[in-house]
């Protein structure tokens, strides 16, 4: 699944919500549009393809004057799904900006602690980064380029894991 039907299961997971009330949590203003933007049809688009998934159903519709809002509730095997998702550490070093982030956000919204996840990633990131930074012939032109950039962030997002690791272990102390 994309970024967008995961952040939307693990919403629906911490409270049942119909689409519009997750698109404004995910809105430029919204409490994650901060982070990770999500359109409105796309909080939608999600919806449709968790609930063909069988990752949620609807629950009841929301009472009032205007349109009716579905609200939807998440299912035993989409819970499972937020689960694991959540506890799983971002595979490239690319993705740590959007969905690292987007975990660690969901993670504070729910009140539960970030150290598990913390840990797994940093796992995961360090024997990338230092492949990166063995030695290996110098590319040159654009490959020299990329691969300064890899270096870099993949250095940068290290630093960014202990840092937050080290305020988490200082927070729970």
């Amino acid at each position: 699944m994309a970024l967008a039907e995961w952040t939307v299961l693990v919403l629906l997971s911490q409270r049942p919500a119909h689409g519009f009330a997750v698109s404004q949590l995910t809105a430029p203003d919204g409490e994650l549009g901060r982070i990770w933007r999500i359109p409105r049809p796309v909080v939608y688009r999600a919806i449709g393809r968790l609930l063909d998934a069988g990752f949620i159903t609807p629950e009841s519709v929301e009472p009032g004057l205007g349109p009716q809002r579905t609200i939807y509730t998440v299912t035993p095997a989409g819970r499972e799904e937020a689960e694991r998702w959540l506890s799983m550490p971002v595979e490239h070093v690319r993705d740590i900006r959007s969905h690292l982030l987007i975990k660690l956000a969901l993670l504070y919204r729910a009140g539960r602690d970030p150290a598990g996840l913390l840990k797994r990633q940093r796992a995961a990131l360090d024997p990338i980064a230092r492949a990166m930074q063995a030695p290996q012939p110098e590319p040159d032109g654009f490959d020299e380029i990329l691969l300064a950039w890899r270096r870099a962030t993949a250095a940068a997002a290290l630093g960014f894991l202990d840092d937050i690791t080290a305020k988490s272990e200082t927070a729970r102390s």
